[in-house]
């Protein structure tokens, strides 16, 4: 079966229904009207250049002979005009800011922006409710390398005829004065990017790589959404970022298909996709390749998660490939609002340094609780270590050195210990691992509460290098560890193989409860 997941007015998204990661069982063949658009072999593909308030008739057509039909009507829009109309020139030499800007402002709502084949360079820009962004194939929008022209947006505005603040930017868990990211928008509703044009940060050609640490305000993102809904991105390469690529701050109903974000490895802090205290957040059929996590679900730091007591929740994360990260989905380590209600299904990681990634810390607080979560149906090749629970982080802090965070002792439970639920990992294959298969490392005052594995074959490589599983302080290199857990009450192993462990296949400390079936225990 055909699943349409995205239609606007010009481009559309489809699923294919099979239980396989990423790739789809076999190459298949899209149809339009009786005309061939696209060859495919991923369960994800798109549509693009369609007329808007159309109905069209889709046909799939598999090597093996089998067919699919079905229909579906394209958005209705106001009106479609050229970025060129307003004096943009898309040659890449000459700025574009105000003629984009002016457009941006001037359209009607429910009016689609369209940016022909060019390079369009411009510095920030200020997204607005009801319109639409398409980049056409060709198209890139490029971001100024001018540092000392990009705006600085407070992390919060004071009300100047009342006591209230308006919370307008922040980064990596606290409200903070940052610079305006590359495309912005604030208390805004039913925005749409989409096309096969890219969207460029062009991190690499700036100092955003390089001196950032020095900066009055933190980097700019990409894309910045703070508390806005109803959001969606379609098929746009997103790459190069200042910092993180796309960054949804306090939103809803937050939605990427079929996108590519891509930085090199070695550039910093330059995740994929950071959803913060969001709620309704669907990532479709995208691929990544990132210099840090790919995806990182977040909720910040103590003082804004007691301030807000905002979670992170009701995140679908389906049919994604990704690469060469720190981390292909990772949790946290901001987590003080919580997370729960995540799905992670039918993924594929490839070459990250970890797959599934949970992180948190002593001091992240009372309301970092993390529930409902599930991954299933993963598979990973060349992943460091598939599987990581850490609440031992000491990153990212001022006092991620002291004795607090890396004291083994049992401290008390106070407001700023953090709470970790239970987790169940599912239906995974992992080839090619080399540090461990599995690390779960809880608190002593606040153990995991339950971890259950279930279907997982784990194997190692021949030519596997000592590694470190987590970032904790004094961090011990492991090398084809195997499942490794310590401060968990509840264990459940079920139907798991492990293949080139050294050391033994279960290492297992200070839990209340062990439960092993068709797994065999050394």
């Amino acid at each position: 079966m055909i699943h349409l997941v995205y239609t606007g007015s010009s481009s559309a998204c489809f699923e294919l229904e099979n239980t396989q990661p990423y790739y789809a069982p076999e190459p298949y063949t899209v149809w339009l009207d009786g005309e061939e658009r696209l060859r495919g072999d991923t369960n994800i593909f798109s549509l693009f250049d369609l007329k808007p308030s159309t109905q069209y008739f889709l046909t799939i057509r598999r090597d093996s002979g089998r067919e699919s039909m079905m229909q579906f009507r394209t958005a209705a829009e106001t009106c479609c005009v050229s970025v060129k109309d307003f004096g943009a020139t898309g040659d890449g030499v000459r700025e574009d800011t105000g003629a984009i800007q002016a457009a941006i402002s001037f359209l009607p709502a429910g009016s689609r922006l369209y940016f022909p084949p060019g390079t369009y360079l411009t510095l920030p820009l200020a997204l607005k409710s009801h319109i639409t962004l398409e980049l056409a194939e060709g198209a890139v929008i490029l971001g100024s390398t001018d540092r000392d022209r990009y705006p600085i947006v407070p992390g919060v505005a004071s009300d100047t005829d009342g006591d209230g603040e308006i919370p307008l930017a922040g980064f990596e868990g606290n409200e903070m004065p940052s610079y305006q990211s590359l495309l912005q928008a604030s208390y805004a509703e039913d925005i749409s990017i989409v096309g096969r044009g890219r969207i460029d940060g062009n991190g690499e050609n700036g100092d955003w790589w390089t001196d950032f640490e020095s900066f009055p305000a933190a980097r700019p993102r990409v894309l910045f959404f703070n508390r806005c809904r109803n959001v969606n991105i379609h098929g746009v390469t997103v790459c190069n970022g200042p910092s993180w690529h796309i960054h949804p701050f306090f939103s809803q109903n937050i939605s990427i298909f079929h996108c590519f974000i891509t930085a090199p490895k070695v550039s910093p802090n330059t995740d994929g996709f950071n959803p913060e205290s969001c709620d309704g957040v669907n990532v479709i059929g995208c691929r990544f390749s990132t210099g840090d996590d790919c995806i990182a679900i977040k909720s910040g730091k103590i003082e804004m998660g007691r301030k807000y007591r905002k979670p992170a929740s009701r995140h679908i994360i389906r049919n994604c490939l990704m690469e060469f990260g720190h981390g292909a989905v990772t949790l946290g380590s901001e987590l003080a609002g919580g997370v729960r209600d995540l799905s992670v299904t039918q993924c594929w990681f490839r070459a990250t340094d970890r797959g599934l990634r949970i992180k948190s810390r002593r001091g992240r607080g009372r309301d970092c609780v993390v529930t409902h979560v599930q991954f299933d149906n993963i598979r990973m090749e060349r992943v460091l270590t598939p599987i990581v629970i850490n609440m031992w982080y000491n990153c990212c802090d001022p006092d991620r050195f002291t004795e607090y965070v890396w004291s083994r002792e049992k401290l008390p439970v106070d407001e700023r210990t953090p709470v970790m639920g239970a987790f169940a990992f599912r239906n995974m294959v992992c080839t090619d691992a080399e540090v461990a298969a599995c690390y779960i490392d809880g608190l002593p005052e606040s153990p995991i509460e339950e971890v259950i594995l279930e279907n997982i074959r784990v194997s190692f490589a021949k030519d596997a290098r000592p590694g470190i599983p987590a970032m904790q302080n004094f961090a011990e290199e492991r090398c084809r560890l195997g499942f490794y857990l310590d401060n968990v009450q509840k264990i459940r192993i079920r139907h798991a193989n492990l293949e080139g462990a050294e050391g033994g296949n279960l290492l297992a400390e200070h839990y209340d409860n062990l439960i092993t079936e068709g797994f065999e225990v050394d």
